[in-house]
């Protein structure tokens, strides 16, 4: 039984569309004639995980399999869980409504460190044992991926493999050995780990013992058998343009976070921002041709209805032909009234021609990312631009009509002083000065000026991954100075959680001993700590002081130049050495060119990435 089988449930819960299932161009297989069977979890409620690009491109992968049949699994909100269990219902998957423990493999992909409460719940709603030691053969294999595996050790014991880089070829090859293996008579899970251990891209944490130091830091991390490696490579798709892509998206009943087509364009990112583990962890460069943009753009839009193509990247306006691509997209996408946004433009490579596109398409405010309020600080994190850039950005949005503008900055950046924030209310100002100077007739009514401020999280494989956190105590002492600093009514401020950003550096950092305090999370049934009606600082600071762990060994502490990180097993293809380059420019208060102007060594080379590129 599944709660779709309940009419009082879903009348009683919001939203119900999120557990109806049913959806246009959902997968739908003979589960007598499959050989694996995988449910592909989501640990977010239905409307953020039907978003994400990254699912929707493995499920198409997974079912392009024969004899694998791939379901979606979303985490139910909290009336809904309620419910389940006031019912005794296990957690089930959308297409078949079968419970998760009728499946082969269980994989989560782990996008945030915030969500690993919440996926933790979906498999205590599923009957499933947590811990990896715990789970029997007759237990499904359960298979994390996602930005979080590049330091998966905090949730080492729950999980029995992690893929590590892009899976489209990796998840199948995966899926080929474990049916293979079940043909010849050879399966068990202990075998199977043992030989998914020596796959490119995969690392099974419970083949490596963790050894450490009196001082609590890691003084060795061993592989159990010889045959496996001591280093587990990421795996990346070097061709963009011959992998599969989805062009049928299952198609939602209710509004998702992004009812649009989601157009990737490239692979990794030129720049070479110290913050930024996306920028590091993703490369090399891979770039799709336009001619294969614009057949899936076209195939997406009739498939889909959808009227808005988002185009996917890191920096949109770094892909080498988005002139081209826009010019072939608006030569039919302006006659069928579709859209084009582009959602993650710099201000140094905004121009007033891409602009002019956009706004043949697109009406609104717009969006840029200085990241720190003085030069020298932008300096410090490698951002590469300057405040004329921002003026010359926002004073072409302005003439093209826009008046909302957002800033997105962060604040305990590693050098940052209370200058530094000051600047960052000084250049909004000057950015809310540079709207006057356009003349009336040219310009929008009424300018708004946004400043979002994050936390600054020091990220495994970045320059800063050595970094202290600030404490919380300063992160806050920072957000009220920023506050006094702004006097102008058409600047608001907002600013992210320090308590959240706190947890998160802890488990961003953190190695496997973190296990007990999530598992005590468990048990107090902790979910959704990414969402304001989840978190609790207060509730967090007594589960890590009833496992008798200090949150701030992982926060708030420098880690040492020579000291074995806790995913050092983990070879992201940019090498540690080329890291502390960076971080020693970073101090020195160097920039470092993009990719596009000069190669720096970083590695990632050696992965495959396009020649004029990586050297």
């Amino acid at each position: 039984m599944r709660p779709t089988d309940h009419p009082e449930i879903l009348r009683s819960v919001e939203k119900p569309g999120r557990y109806t299932g049913g959806e246009l161009f959902r997968v739908m297989k003979d589960k007598e004639k499959m050989n694996l069977r995988i449910a592909f979890c989501f640990p977010d409620t239905y409307e953020i995980g039907m978003s994400n690009l990254g699912m929707r491109i493995l499920y198409d992968c997974l079912n392009a399999e024969p004899d694998v049949w791939c379901e979606r699994v979303y985490a139910p909100w909290t009336d809904m869980d309620a419910k389940m269990r006031a019912y005794g219902l296990p957690l089930t998957a959308s297409e078949s409504g079968d419970p998760l423990r009728a499946f082969g493999m269980v994989a989560f992909t782990l996008q945030y460190e915030l969500c690993y409460t919440t996926a933790l719940h979906m498999l205590k709603l599923s009957g499933i044992p947590l811990l990896a030691a715990e789970r029997g053969e007759e237990d499904p294999i359960i298979l994390g991926g996602g930005p979080c595996t590049y330091n998966a050790e905090p949730i080492a014991d729950f999980f029995d493999i992690f893929s590590i880089g892009e899976g489209e070829e990796a998840l199948p090859e995966l899926a080929r050995l474990y049916i293979s293996m079940k043909q010849e008579g050879r399966y068990t899970k202990e075998a199977f780990l043992h030989e998914a251990a020596k796959l490119e891209g995969f690392y099974v944490p419970s083949l490596y013992r963790v050894e450490y130091c009196e001082d609590g830091t890691i003084a060795a991390v061993i592989p159990r058998y010889e045959d496996i490696p001591k280093k587990i490579r990421k795996r990346i798709i070097k061709d963009l343009d011959r992998v599969r892509y989805p062009l049928r998206p299952v198609l939602p009943y209710i509004e998702t976070v992004h009812d649009r087509v989601m157009l990737e364009t490239y692979r990794g990112c030129i720049r070479g921002c110290r913050f930024c583990q996306a920028g590091m962890v993703y490369r090399p460069i891979r770039e799709k041709s336009v001619d294969t943009l614009c057949d899936q753009a076209r195939t997406l839009v009739e498939n889909t209805g959808y009227d808005e193509i988002s185009l996917i990247a890191l920096s949109i306006s770094d892909y080498s032909h988005v002139d081209e691509l826009t010019d072939r997209l608006l030569s039919w996408t302006n006659d069928k009234k579709v859209n084009i946004s582009l959602p993650s433009l710099r201000v140094d490579s905004f121009t007033k021609e891409l602009m002019e596109k956009i706004s043949t398409v697109r009406t609104g405010g717009i969006t840029f990312a200085p990241e720190a309020g003085t030069q020298r600080l932008r300096d410090v994190i490698n951002k590469n631009v300057n405040e004329e850039d921002l003026l010359r950005a926002t004073g072409i949005a302005f003439e093209a009509g826009k008046s909302n503008v957002k800033l997105y900055f962060m604040n305990g950046l590693p050098t940052e002083r209370d200058e530094d924030i000051a600047g960052i209310a000084e250049l909004a100002g000057r950015v809310v000065h540079r709207y006057y100077e356009v003349p009336k007739e040219r310009r929008g009514r009424g300018v708004s000026v946004t400043v979002s401020v994050s936390c600054f999280i020091p990220k495994p494989f970045t320059p800063f991954q050595w970094e202290a956190q600030n404490s919380l105590e300063e992160l806050c002492r920072k957000q009220e100075y920023l506050r006094s600093c702004i006097t102008d009514r058409k600047i608001s401020y907002h600013y992210h959680s320090a308590k959240v950003s706190k947890l998160e550096a802890v488990f961003a950092r953190g190695d496997r001993r973190l296990s007990r305090v999530l598992l005590l999370a468990a048990e107090e049934d902790r979910i959704f700590d990414a969402w304001d009606e989840g978190f609790s600082y207060e509730a967090w600071e007594k589960l890590f002081a009833r496992a008798g762990i200090d949150p701030a060994f992982y926060s708030d502490r420098e880690f040492g130049r020579e000291e074995i990180l806790p995913w050092d097993m983990i070879d992201c293809g940019v090498s540690k050495e080329f890291l502390l380059r960076e971080r020693d420019r970073a101090y020195a208060e160097k920039t470092t060119p993009s990719c596009a102007e000069h190669c720096s060594g970083c590695g990632a080379a050696a992965l495959g990435g396009e020649r004029r590129w990586c050297r």
